[in-house]
């Protein structure tokens, strides 16, 4: 079967476009996401691109092989441009239009665009470094979980290589001259065009609709003063990793909150809340699940901890928390209470673990606050802030009067 590559063409342009306005309706509804309208407006310069070359022959040359591919290199420099800002770079259209112009500057050489080669030399080089630069940039922000991300790169990366593999071709094939002749060359090219217009607008929707789907969950699971997780969130994570490790279990609870309230206002009682958990995060291990279980309580499982190794951590929490200064208000201090309760059975109970937490912080707020105490042992108090204390055994003991 013969193909009529025109209408190929033609075929290419309603495709892109489509897909062009499709990526701008979806902007419209999500104006935050910038790189869908930038995709958008890709698309559609290369479904324009696309038209200009199907009417090879019906147009002057000028506009059917030096804009036309112009518009093309642009089209690629705009969806490189795209996956700069969804990655949260700045846009450079500079930078995305900078391959037309040295297209164009190229065709106003006469002897460049009259070969054939070098034409299709130059624009493949120009094209599949803005995919190749693309796929790179999604690589590097692979640290925020898309599924969608590995097909987007394999796709930018794919057809970049497709566009280099290209230059080689164009010095040892011969290369046909008008576009109406029947060669697999253009059709291959049309078909291409049509294929990658489909597939990267499928993974780059889909990317946007992962991203805002997990910043939806991310925002469910978080606690807005603090920025740490919520108690449904602490308690699922913690519950997970029960069922496959021993863990230990601190319950935090800061000493005093309400009189920090009462005194400086509730703008420094919520400070303080986040101050606390800026104390606290750099301490804990990366495996963690610190979450707040609301006020000024919060709960902390250390997976594959035991309860000596978890007061330990606490220990260095409830000391990062005694050395808290405020500029603004020399009078503020804090000090946090803890108690500490481990599990050394895989699948253990949360409740449980939470009901001896529990009742080991509450010995240490009985005994007199600021300490770290376990489900199993007496308080463990700053011997120098008590009196009648002693350290015995590497722990402080309170003496009998």
């Amino acid at each position: 079967m013969r193909l009529d590559l025109p209408t190929l063409f033609m075929m290419t342009t309603a495709v892109t476009v489509t897909v062009g306005v499709l990526f701008l309706l979806s902007w419209s509804q999500t104006r935050r996401e910038r790189s869908l309208a930038v995709w958008g407006i890709a698309h559609i310069v290369g479904g324009l691109a696309s038209l200009m070359l199907a009417l090879r022959g019906q147009i002057p040359d000028s506009l059917s092989i030096a804009l036309a591919n112009a518009l093309m290199i642009g089209a690629y420099g705009l969806i490189w441009c795209g996956v700069r800002a969804f990655e949260g770079r700045r846009l450079r259209l500079d930078w995305a239009l900078a391959g037309a112009v040295i297209w164009l500057g190229a065709c106003a050489v006469p002897a460049f665009f009259e070969s054939l080669a070098a034409r299709v030399i130059l624009a493949s080089t120009i094209a599949g470094l803005y995919c190749g630069s693309g796929a790179l940039m999604i690589w590097r922000g692979r640290g925020e979980p898309l599924v969608s991300r590995y097909p987007a790169l394999i796709l930018l990366a794919t057809y970049a290589a497709l566009y280099w593999i290209r230059i080689p071709l164009a010095v040892a094939t011969p290369l046909p001259v008008s576009i109406g002749t029947a060669s697999p060359w253009f059709a291959i090219l049309a078909f291409a065009g049509t294929l990658f217009s489909v597939a990267i607008a499928f993974v780059f929707m889909a990317l946007t609709k992962e991203r805002a789907e997990r910043e939806q969950r991310q925002a469910a699971e978080t606690d807005s003063l603090t920025g740490i997780a919520n108690r449904r969130a602490l308690v699922a994570g913690a519950e997970r990793h029960l069922a496959v490790a021993p863990a230990a279990l601190l319950l935090f609870d800061l000493d005093h909150f309400k009189l920090i309230n009462d005194r400086h206002g509730h703008s420094v009682g919520d400070a303080a809340l986040a101050a606390f958990c800026q104390i606290a995060a750099p301490v804990l291990p990366p495996e963690a699940v610190f979450g707040r279980m609301g006020g000024e309580e919060f709960a902390c499982l250390l997976p594959r901890l035991d309860e000596r190794a978890a007061a330990r951590v606490a220990e260095r929490i409830r000391a990062g928390v005694a050395r808290f200064t405020h500029p603004d208000y020399p009078e503020l201090r804090m000090s946090v209470s803890v108690g500490v309760a481990a599990e050394s059975q895989i699948g253990g109970s949360l409740d449980y673990l939470l009901r001896r937490a529990d009742d080991a912080l509450y010995r240490a707020k009985r005994t007199g606050r600021d300490r770290v105490v376990t489900s199993e042992e007496d308080p463990l108090p700053v011997a120098a802030d008590i009196p009648g204390t002693s350290r015995v055994g590497g722990r402080s003991r309170v003496r009998s009067p």
